[in-house]
């Protein structure tokens, strides 16, 4: 099975790519690079003096690089693109691809502990050298740190309850596997949800032990800064919490609240929309089912 294989196909391929508008001679960054199935594409539309950028802070992704004297893999957190690109001396770039949330291999390597479908230690790194796991969060958390993650980030009814039974679990046995967590979740859990309702839990922790949501801000921010006047942005998200931020970001280059009005009443933004929202069709969902649930937004930088 060839590397490129192992980490499955990549969503919405040709639609994010075709989203870049590539310039042939142009220079792009893949801040998710992965098993690489987007950054190849994006080679595959330049010519000898096109560049390309990838980062990806897994370790795994190392194993799979592109032999190509076009290309360069950064080993490293996308909330760094800016910093990074500038010691490669590129301060501007013609495009930017994003396919945010985990990889299909995270979610199948059973010991990184992302999945419910596999009893593994509570891992959920993206970084395996960072300090903070789910281990850790599970466990060393109060009472509102882990209520609050898990009402903001998995958006769940169950979440004082689910909380309470931690701290009354941990109380009597530190809490390490996938299988310990998914015990205690079981009396709050109807089986016929049970797949939804675990899959917000974890999702809650990860995004913590991952800072999935600053990392997401700090990204668009920094994408403002280094794309070209006429540079694409290309975001593929999985879950409402990213969709959000993404698409108001898009509107108006906030976060929150609504930009200033001149006195002319008109408002400066960083970025104007491309098309509509893209979402994948039935026959894509069918290949392969991670497609299910994403969206793809793509925006010109405009002059602000």
């Amino acid at each position: 099975m060839t590397q490129q294989t192992f980490y499955h196909n990549p969503v919405l391929l040709e639609e994010s790519v075709d989203g870049l508008a590539i310039n042939p001679s142009g220079t792009y960054v893949d801040v998710t690079y992965g098993g690489g199935g987007h950054s190849r594409e994006i080679l595959s539309r330049l010519d000898e003096n096109g560049r390309l950028f990838s980062f990806d802070q897994d370790l795994d992704a190392l194993e799979n690089v592109i032999d190509d004297t076009r290309f360069t893999l950064i080993n490293q957190n996308f909330r760094f693109m800016k910093r990074f690109l500038r010691m490669y001396g590129v301060k501007q770039v013609d495009g930017i691809l994003a396919d945010l949330g985990v990889s299909s291999h995270q979610f199948d390597e059973a010991g990184r502990g992302f999945s419910t479908r596999f009893d593994a230690r509570l891992d959920m790194r993206m970084n395996q050298e960072g300090d903070l796991d789910a281990v850790k969060v599970v466990n060393d958390y109060n009472e509102e740190e882990l209520n609050q993650i898990f009402k903001e980030y998995g958006e769940l009814r169950i979440a004082p309850k689910l909380t309470r039974a931690i701290l009354q679990k941990r109380s009597e046995a530190l809490i390490e596997t996938v299988g310990q967590l998914k015990e205690i979740c079981a009396p709050f859990v109807p089986e016929r949800i049970q797949h939804k309702i675990l899959a917000q839990v974890f999702q809650a922790i990860r995004i913590e032990v991952n800072q999935e949501m600053d990392v997401l801000e700090e990204f668009l921010i920094q994408s403002r800064d280094v794309l070209k006047t006429g540079g694409r942005l290309s975001v593929i998200s999985y879950h409402s919490l990213e969709d959000r931020p993404v698409k108001r970001f898009i509107r108006n280059g906030l976060f929150h609240g609504e930009p200033e009005k001149d006195v002319f009443g008109r408002v400066s933004v960083p970025f104007k929309k491309v098309g509509k929202l893209i979402v994948p069709t039935a026959a894509q969902i069918k290949e392969n089912n991670r497609a299910r649930s994403a969206k793809l937004r793509i925006a010109e930088r405009i002059i602000d």
